[in-house]
């Protein structure tokens, strides 16, 4: 396939994910890929690790794990892949797989079905920028918990910032983001306290809360450019914890 061949074919799906596909062909993601990934803060290597990618989308970040080393990435995905969202599907996850040469394996399946049975386990489990989007998060969290050995990277939205307690916020509409998707919002002692209840016995926030200027910079920004609700922006981040068994 030639480059042109390649940026006609980018153009044809409206992507998620901003995966380099070399020769200057990036896909255009609403996603800051590479940023979340600094975010992330994930091992170096993957040498000789298993791992599995809950809620891959355009699978950015299998790949990644691929290209870290791992000697099996199993990537995951129900909701966008069975065209739940009106304008994402599969087919830019189907169009890197081939244009990166990838190995990494798919199966399309909820998260609620997760188990040893259904995928089997995995040294290292990702769940990225799922868990709001969960009606039932706690229990998401079991089902995640069960596949996952060792190792658990989590990224979520997070709410109610000024409660020290677990707290939740519950989503009734589209009020965060003009996403009616959005379901919940935990905040960050939820997080942590939600892990050790499904059985991680330590669990790190590595990507904490922005300062309050950032997040007034970011509620007026997307209120500016998507229309976002300028305060359900201003009270809510994003943080990043790592669970181990």
């Amino acid at each position: 396939m030639t480059p042109e061949e390649l940026k006609s074919q980018v153009a044809r799906i409206k992507w998620h994910h901003s995966i380099d596909f070399g020769n200057g062909v990036v896909t255009p993601g609403q996603d800051n890929s590479a940023r979340k990934l600094m975010r992330l803060k994930l091992p170096e290597s993957f040498a000789g690790k298993t791992v599995l990618d809950v809620g891959a989308w355009d699978g950015f970040f299998s790949f990644e794990a691929e290209r870290r080393g791992a000697s099996r990435v199993l990537a995951t995905d129900s909701f966008v892949w069975r065209g739940a969202v009106d304008w994402a599907d599969k087919s830019g996850f189907d169009l890197s797989k081939r244009v990166l040469r990838s190995r990494v394996e798919e199966k399309e399946i909820d998260v609620l079905e997760l188990s040893p049975e259904t995928v089997g386990t995995f040294d290292v489990v990702f769940f990225l920028g799922v868990l709001y989007h969960m009606k039932h998060p706690l229990l998401a969290l079991e089902h995640v918990a069960s596949v996952a050995r060792d190792f658990l990277v989590l990224e979520t939205a997070v709410d109610m910032l000024s409660h020290k307690r677990p707290a939740m916020a519950f989503y009734v509409d589209d009020e965060v983001g003009r996403d009616p998707t959005n379901w919940c919002g935990p905040n960050p002692a939820a997080v942590v306290g939600m892990l050790k209840a499904v059985g991680f016995k330590r669990v790190e926030i590595v990507s904490g809360l922005r300062s309050p200027w950032f997040r007034l910079a970011k509620g007026a920004y997307y209120w500016r450019k998507h229309g976002h609700q300028f305060w359900s922006t201003v009270r809510t981040d994003r943080i990043v914890a790592h669970a181990w068994k």
